[in-house]
């Protein structure tokens, strides 16, 4: 763990170690770790029934304590939107990091390059000028990277368009130093919004399966894919039992925000804000938790205990309900939010009010949204 970063929450938050979940200062993110601790052991439970290991995508929790239960629980290493992210979860004790998006820009390049001097990083590429310079960083540091070639499944976004695509990458980089092919990515991500099962589970199949014929090719062209990485929460328990799967990228499980709770059942709300009734005019309260402390993306955010009352609005810095006599809040009062959407949530915060039995026992640092991002990177 990076200890600059730590003893900063530490210092702006600790006061808060000791007090009731509910009287904090406001907007407060939320974790509880006893609901935590349960989602990954539930995941586990699922996964061990299939061939498919867990990597846990860990871009919405940014939280090297979060990975590091995961791995202890049995998952293979983490996977990572950003850089980053990568270099903090390696620096953090996690050694095996993949950066599921191609990295790009000299400075990230370099950064990389220089990372894994001292960590195991794989990197997912599309273009073959992108893995000359990744080759050209590695060579300057005189270090090495892995690569998953990305395959398009229907996303629309990163990726090689074809199988013969995916055999000229394959060739190409590997006439290069410093790196190694292990195989394929192909992220379902398309799938993930569907929330009608069958239909995601037709989407979800099918882009496996085109997958599956990319690899097929690469076999026939002497390369062989011993890493496939896919899947999300939306669909792990459908590409986790693909035969040629053998990881799954699913992290929003541990949270389980409003979004992703009405996709998969079996797992619990472990994250939320905490905010403050600062404004009541009769049937109208309006919380000091708007946009900039709660995700609302693709689905609002929901009282915890008054969950029937659907929000009129949020602003910025303003939650806006209407609600009726069933509810008893009262200016001043307190109340948690379950997210709409947890990795825009998390990114809002520097830290998480780690709560047990309704008290705050610790206080886990956010990280990072940047380079050099709390001193991660400098120190």
């Amino acid at each position: 763990m990076n200890s600059v970063w730590h003893e900063r929450v530490q210092k702006i938050y600790g006061a808060a170690i000791g007090r009731p979940r509910r009287d904090l200062v406001t907007p407060a993110l939320i974790l509880d770790l006893d609901v935590v601790k349960s989602n990954i052991k539930h995941m586990m439970q699922r996964l061990s029934t299939m061939k498919a290991k867990l990597r846990p995508h860990i871009k919405c929790q940014k939280s090297p304590e979060l990975a590091l239960l995961q791995i202890e629980a049995g998952a293979i290493g983490v996977c990572t939107a950003t850089v980053w992210e990568a270099i903090v979860m390696s620096r953090s004790g996690v050694q095996d990091v993949l950066i599921a998006n191609q990295v790009g820009g000299r400075q990230k390049i370099r950064a990389l390059a220089e990372a894994a001097t001292e960590g195991h990083f794989t990197v997912a590429i599309d273009n073959g000028r992108n893995a000359q310079d990744l080759s050209d960083a590695t060579q300057a540091a005189d270090s090495k990277l892995d690569l998953l070639i990305e395959v398009d499944v229907g996303m629309g976004r990163g990726g090689v368009r074809s199988a013969e695509e995916a055999v000229a990458l394959a060739q190409a980089a590997a006439k290069l130093p410093g790196l190694k092919l292990r195989g394929v990515q192909g992220y379902e991500g398309h799938c993930m919004l569907e929330p009608d099962r069958a239909v995601r589970i037709q989407k979800a199949v099918a882009a496996m399966d085109y997958l599956g014929t990319v690899i097929d090719r690469l076999a026939a062209e002497g390369f062989a894919c011993e890493v496939v990485s896919a899947g999300g929460t939306g669909t792990y328990d459908i590409t986790g039992n693909n035969p040629r799967v053998t990881e799954i990228q699913a992290g929003s499980y541990v949270f389980m925000d409003n979004f992703h709770g009405n996709l998969v059942p079996g797992f619990s709300r472990s994250l939320t804000v905490l905010g403050t009734v600062v404004i009541q005019h009769g049937e109208t309260l309006v919380l000091d938790s708007g946009r900039k402390s709660v995700g609302i993306d693709f689905v609002l955010p929901t009282m915890v205990d008054y969950p029937y009352y659907q929000a009129h609005y949020f602003a910025e810095e303003h939650a806006l309900f209407f609600v009726d006599q069933r509810c008893p809040l009262r200016l001043g009062d307190t109340v948690e939010l379950i997210p709409g959407y947890a990795p825009t949530t998390v990114n809002l915060y520097d830290a998480y009010h780690v709560v047990e039995k309704d008290a705050v026992v610790d206080i886990w640092p956010i990280c990072p949204r940047g380079p050099g991002h709390g001193g991660f990177l400098t120190n």
